[in-house]
């Protein structure tokens, strides 16, 4: 039996899917980026805890902590975490000061949620990835539901700019984010579940019925398995790849 699990990311990996399809199994807790450094603050006033300036960093940590597991078992059994690559050496960094001499990422994990299946979720195709991560931030468009409405938006609607340099840098960065959580899992003597965002956009039900597999509980019939998000994809998103395999090609 596990305790939880993290799902292991890079941005628009299908991330927000996955943690949704996950939840509504209702016995796959309620995973989250409990540890994304821009929420932790909001996060922290929905938990209710004290005003991090009346308590030292060590307590709200602790209290930030047992907050989190709660939250991301949401009344099931099992604890769930998204975790980006970017954010990965600061929860370390805060874990090793609540649980000090640990001997490595891993034991400092398994200390603070106990037994884990570490998730990596990857996108094979890095330009379709690098092309969805500037869209969102140009248009600040993040997340539509199936029916074309909208689920998150971080900013007003602006037309979005094809850039070749900046798709370039994004390529280039998606890929060290990617190869540096392999790197991780092999210092750490982790063999994680690998999920691809192809497989897991194609046949979501599918690849959630495997998951709760590997996590050991009862999985949702096929049928009643219902994506709470849509893909943004779209002709402009074809027309930037098309026109950034040209201009590399120049």
């Amino acid at each position: 039996m596990f305790d939880g699990y993290i799902v292991c990311g890079t941005p628009r990996t299908g991330s927000t899917l996955l943690c949704k399809l996950l939840e509504s199994t209702k016995t796959a807790g309620t995973p989250h980026s409990f540890y994304r450094r821009q929420d932790v603050s909001e996060w922290a006033e929905e938990w209710k805890l004290p005003d991090r300036d009346t308590m030292s960093e060590l307590d709200f940590n602790v209290a930030y902590l047992n907050a989190a597991i709660a939250a991301g078992k949401g009344g099931t059994g099992l604890f769930g975490l998204r975790l980006m690559r970017e954010n990965l050496d600061e929860l370390s960094a805060i874990l090793d000061q609540i649980f000090p001499e640990l001997p490595s990422d891993r034991a400092r994990l398994e200390k603070a949620f106990g037994r884990i299946v570490y998730i990596h979720l990857s996108r094979e195709d890095k330009l379709a990835q690098a092309v969805s991560l500037i869209k969102a931030e140009q248009t600040g468009l993040w997340h539509i539901a199936p029916d074309g409405t909208e689920i998150e938006r971080a900013a007003p609607p602006k037309a979005p700019q094809y850039d070749f340099k900046r798709i370039r840098r994004e390529v280039t960065e998606l890929e060290t984010y990617d190869a540096a959580w392999n790197i991780w899992f092999t210092e750490q003597g982790i063999s994680p579940l690998r999920v691809g965002y192809e497989r897991l956009a194609a046949n979501p039900a599918a690849t959630l019925l495997g998951i709760c597999e590997a996590l050991g509980v009862r999985a949702p019939d096929a049928g009643d398995v219902s994506p709470g998000v849509a893909k943004l994809s779209d002709d402009t998103s074809l027309d930037w790849m098309r026109r950034y395999l040209l201009d590399a090609s120049v």
